[in-house]
């Protein structure tokens, strides 16, 4: 796997544990949502400001984005569709 797929992965990993959409996490990150998806395909290299900015915005370390993936995952489970709670109370 390379470092692109495995940002990619341990992004969108956090986001969803976090119950984070990807609109929401970008607007916190001060980035577009668009960029984001990119960043959470492996599309894109993002600089280490942008990271930064991902971690700052989901309140872990820079170093989870490059956190080992176990064995065997290859793909994250999307949140569930629908209504979702306001994003103030979600990244607090």
């Amino acid at each position: 796997m390379d470092v692109r797929q495995l940002v990619a992965l341990n992004l969108r990993r956090l986001r969803v544990a976090r119950q984070i959409s990807q609109d929401d996490l970008a607007l916190a990150a001060g980035i577009e949502r668009s960029y984001a998806g990119h960043l959470e395909r492996g599309t894109k290299n993002p600089t280490i400001v942008t990271l930064e900015k991902l971690a700052l915005a989901m309140e872990c370390e820079i170093a989870e984005l490059f956190k080992k993936v176990p064995e065997g995952v290859t793909g994250i489970e999307p949140l569930k569709s629908g209504r979702r709670p306001p994003a103030e109370r979600r990244l607090k």
